[in-house]
């Protein structure tokens, strides 16, 4: 990218323009017996809730994390994003045009393609046949943003400099290369595409701790300079917070509760989000109360009437069983799905 499209894309970041809108999105995946053995054994259709109806926005420029348990919807939520999955209810709005439909993404390709994704897995994402070079210099030349061969050779050499590898790592292939290092070279790849919002499932979950800070100090860096909108999955809250701008907290299939991450850390609202933040280590031995949470996670396929964690919740009454409770925004700009908060039983 040159330099005077950096500072385009500064110019335009610098307001509060919504680029991502998600309003009731869901997703259901039917996995039913087939139809005669329903029949014989006289059963329903089985349908995993794995989306089961969230609302959320995305400014420019900022990092929004969704967070939760494993199994909970976060990377189908990836998924419907990027078009891999087609919701099956719900509004997906990118700039104010809508993408739920397929018809409408393949109206739209100018917009798809300024959507990226980089996947949870560096072993698995690339291709093992390819050279790192032809990997990386694919979106250039399905974009056709450079033409010329020698130059999307320099462009190529550029993108892996810009992400600590050397333009000769080119004529390698991705089985030469460590798990840290094939993330780079998947980073780069996004970034051929020159795309303006990236979706990143759970990118540093598959290395060590010490490569996972240098992936994540890379990653911060490439958003100030591009001025990068970023969807990030993790299921780790310190990853989450160093990356994050807003943190939403999903439990089966529903965002439970979301605000900035300060607000988030220092003042959990919902229980579900309490038990997620006690989970981490005192390591300064502040002695704070712990409310212990027990129970599983729920099956999808079968959720819980009323509030789905009103089973393991400490604070669940009557109500919690029977109604489903409403997003309510706070003073402090969070948003906490609680019949307990609403009624002031959670201090």
């Amino acid at each position: 990218m040159t330099e005077q499209a950096v500072r385009t894309r500064r110019t335009v970041a610098s307001g509060d323009e919504t680029v991502l809108h998600v309003d009731e999105l869901v997703r259901y995946f039917d996995v039913s017996p087939p139809f005669l053995n329903r029949v014989i054994e006289r059963s329903g259709r089985q349908l995993v809730k794995a989306v089961d109806g969230i609302s959320f926005d995305i400014k420019r420029g900022e990092t929004f994390s969704l967070v939760g348990e494993s199994g909970c919807g976060k990377s189908t939520v990836a998924r419907l994003v990027v078009g891999l999955y087609q919701p099956t209810a719900g509004s997906l709005m990118f700039e104010g045009t809508e993408l739920a439909d397929h018809k409408d993404r393949l109206r739209v390709p100018e917009i798809q393609s300024r959507m990226q994704m980089i996947f949870q897995d560096p072993y698995a994402s690339l291709n093992p046949r390819w050279r790192v070079s032809d990997i990386i210099a694919e979106p250039i030349t399905a974009r056709r943003l450079i033409s010329d061969r020698p130059q999307v050779k320099q462009r190529v050499g550029e993108l892996l400099t810009q992400v600590g590898l050397s333009p000769a790592d080119g004529e390698k292939y991705p089985h030469e290369f460590s798990g840290g290092q094939r993330q780079r070279i998947s980073i780069a790849r996004a970034l051929a595409g020159e795309p303006e919002f990236l979706v990143c499932d759970e990118p540093t979950s598959a290395l060590d701790v010490s490569v996972q800070a240098q992936i994540l100090n890379l990653m911060k860096e490439l958003q100030l300079t591009y001025n990068l909108t970023y969807l990030f999955i993790s299921h780790d809250l310190a990853v989450v917070y160093h990356v994050s701008t807003k943190v939403g907290v999903m439990y089966l299939g529903r965002l439970v509760e979301w605000a900035d991450k300060k607000t988030l850390f220092e003042k959990p609202r919902h229980p579900y989000t309490r038990m997620l933040l006690d989970a981490i280590p005192d390591l300064e031995m502040t002695g704070r109360a712990r409310t212990p949470v027990a129970g599983e996670v729920p099956s999808p396929i079968n959720p819980p009437s009323g509030c789905p964690f009103h089973p393991r919740c400490p604070h669940a009454e009557d109500r919690c069983t029977r109604e489903r409770p409403t997003a309510l925004e706070l003073n402090d700009g969070a948003h906490v799905a609680c019949h307990a908060v609403e009624e002031n039983r959670i201090s």
